[in-house]
C-alpha cells in the first residue's frame, strides 16, 4: 500500500507525506496540472523552481497523443516529460464525459478524439492499462460522471462508477502481479483503439499493433473517486463504497463550487478512512477551494485553472485577482507582488506585462503562467505552515478577507 504518514491533525485537517517511487509531496499540496504531460506555457525546471512538488497528467490526452505506449517506451512519464518528482494521472473519464456523441455502456465509453475523428473505446481495464502505461505514481479509477446534476442521473452514474471500481481494482491488481514479464499491444478492434489491451486471449486483431512490456516498474498506486454530486445521501454511499474497497487513496470528485464544498466534504471524509491521502479533483482556481478542502480533509489539490486564468491576463494577488490588459497599468513601474519571490514578480513590473499581453508576445503567457503557479503553490504551503503552528484559522481568515474584500 501507499506510504502515507500524517505527522499533525487538527479535526479533519493534517499534514502529511505522502511518499512515491519518485519522492515524498508534504501535505496539504498543490499538484501542478500537466494535462498533456506539461504545464501550459511552463517548462518542468520552471515548475521545480517555483516549488512545485508534483504533477498531474490526463489519461484521456495522452492516449489521443502521443499514445500511452509511446510514454511508456520514453520510460514513464517522469523520464518522457523530464518531471523527475511524484507523478498522477487522472483517468480522463471526466474529459471522455464531457464530449459530445459519447455512448456509455457497461462494459465502457466509446467516443471520437476531439483531434482527428478518430474511433476510441475506453473501460475501466485499458484506463488501468494505460495508465500503468503512462508510468504516473498514483492513478484514478475510470468513473462515470453524470451529465446532468438530476438525482437519477447521479445515482446511476455513482453506482456505475462502483461497478467500474471493482474492475479497476482487479485489472490493477494483476498488473501489479505482473510487472516482470508482461507485454502488452497497441491494438485496433472494429476501428477503435484500445491503447493498451493485453494480448492474452490467443485471437488475431485487425490493424497494427506496438508491442511494450512493464517490465521492472516500481509499484503504481490506485485512488478510488467519490462521486454523487451534491447529494448527501450518495456522497454517504460512495465514500462507503470506496473505502471498502482494496485502493492506496480517494480522489474526491464531480463538479462544485465553494458553495456547500465544506458540508459534503466533512461528510465524505469523515467516512473514508484516515490513514490513506485524500485528492480534490480539479479545484484550486479560487483560493477559498484550498482552504476549505484542507480544513475538511483534503491533502491535494489539482486544477488548469490558475495557468488557465494567467494565458488570458487575470492574475492572483493578495488583494484580489487583477486584469493586467486593463489600461490603468500601462504606466504601472510597480512590482505585481512586492512581497512575491516568483520570476516575475522580482524582475518586471506590471507595465512590462500589460505590454506583452498587449502586442501578443508568448513571454507574456510564460510570466504570468509563473506568477499565477507560484501563488496557489505556496498559498497551499502557507496553509500547511499554519496548521503546523497552530494558526490555520488566523490565516484563513486574514488572507480570505483580503483576498475576497469581506
Amino acid at each position: 500500500m501507499l506510504k502515507f504518514d500524517i505527522e499533525k491533525q487538527d479535526g479533519l485537517a493534517r499534514v502529511g507525506v505522502i511518499h512515491t517511487p519518485h519522492g515524498d509531496i508534504r501535505t496539504p499540496a498543490f499538484v501542478g496540472a500537466a494535462t498533456r504531460a506539461t504545464v501550459k506555457a511552463l517548462t518542468m525546471q520552471e515548475m521545480r523552481a517555483l516549488g512545485s512538488q508534483a504533477i498531474l497528467a490526463n489519461t484521456y490526452h495522452l492516449i489521443l497523443r502521443p499514445g500511452s505506449e509511446l510514454i511508456q517506451e520514453a520510460g514513464g512519464l517522469a523520464n518522457f516529460s523530464s518531471w523527475h518528482g511524484p507523478t498522477f494521472t487522472d483517468s480522463g473519464g471526466f474529459q471522455i464525459f464531457s464530449l459530445p456523441n459519447v455512448k456509455i455502456t457497461e462494459n465502457g465509453v466509446k467516443f471520437k478524439s476531439h483531434i482527428d475523428g478518430r474511433n476510441f473505446e475506453m473501460t475501466p481495464e485499458s484506463s488501468m492499462r494505460d495508465q500503468w502505461a503512462i508510468g504516473a505514481d498514483i492513478h484514478m479509477a475510470f468513473d462515470h460522471l453524470a451529465k446532468s446534476d438530476s438525482y437519477e442521473d447521479m445515482k446511476e452514474a455513482m453506482e456505475r462508477t462502483h461497478r467500474w471500481l471493482d474492475r479497476c481494482v482487479t485489472e490493477h491488481q494483476r498488473l501489479a502481479e505482473g510487472t516482470t514479464n508482461r507485454r502488452f499491444e497497441a491494438v485496433r478492434d472494429n476501428g477503435s483503439e484500445i491503447a493498451s489491451e493485453p494480448r492474452n486471449d490467443g485471437r488475431e486483431r485487425s490493424g497494427p499493433r506496438t508491442a511494450y512490456s512493464c517490465a521492472n516498474r516500481p509499484m503504481q498506486y490506485l485512488y478510488a473517486v467519490v462521486q454523487g454530486g451534491t447529494f448527501d445521501d450518495l456522497r454517504a454511499e460512495s465514500a462507503r463504497y470506496c473505502a471498502s474497497q482494496s485502493v492506496d487513496g480517494f480522489g474526491i470528485g464531480g463538479v462544485f463550487t465553494a458553495d456547500g464544498m465544506d458540508t459534503m466534504l466533512q461528510l465524505v471524509n469523515n467516512i473514508l478512512p484516515e490513514d490513506k491521502p485524500r485528492h480534490l479533483l480539479g479545484m484550486g482556481q479560487e483560493p477559498i477551494d484550498l482552504f476549505i478542502g484542507a480544513e475538511y480533509g483534503c491533502d491535494t489539490f489539482d486544477c488548469v485553472g490558475p495557468t488557465r486564468m494567467a494565458r488570458n491576463g487575470s492574475l492572483y494577488t493578495n488583494d484580489g485577482r487583477i486584469n493586467i490588459k486593463n489600461a490603468k497599468y500601462i504606466h504601472d513601474f510597480t512590482p505585481l507582488m512586492p512581497d512575491c519571490d516568483c520570476e516575475y514578480c522580482k524582475n518586471y513590473t506590471r507595465a512590462y506585462l500589460h505590454h506583452l499581453f498587449k502586442t501578443d508576445e508568448i513571454t507574456a503567457k510564460v510570466l504570468a503562467s509563473i506568477h499565477n503557479e507560484h501563488f496557489v503553490v505556496h498559498v497551499t504551503d502557507r496553509i500547511r505552515e499554519s496548521l503546523i503552528s497552530g494558526d490555520f484559522a488566523a490565516y484563513k481568515s486574514e488572507f480570505l478577507a483580503r483576498y475576497y474584500h469581506q
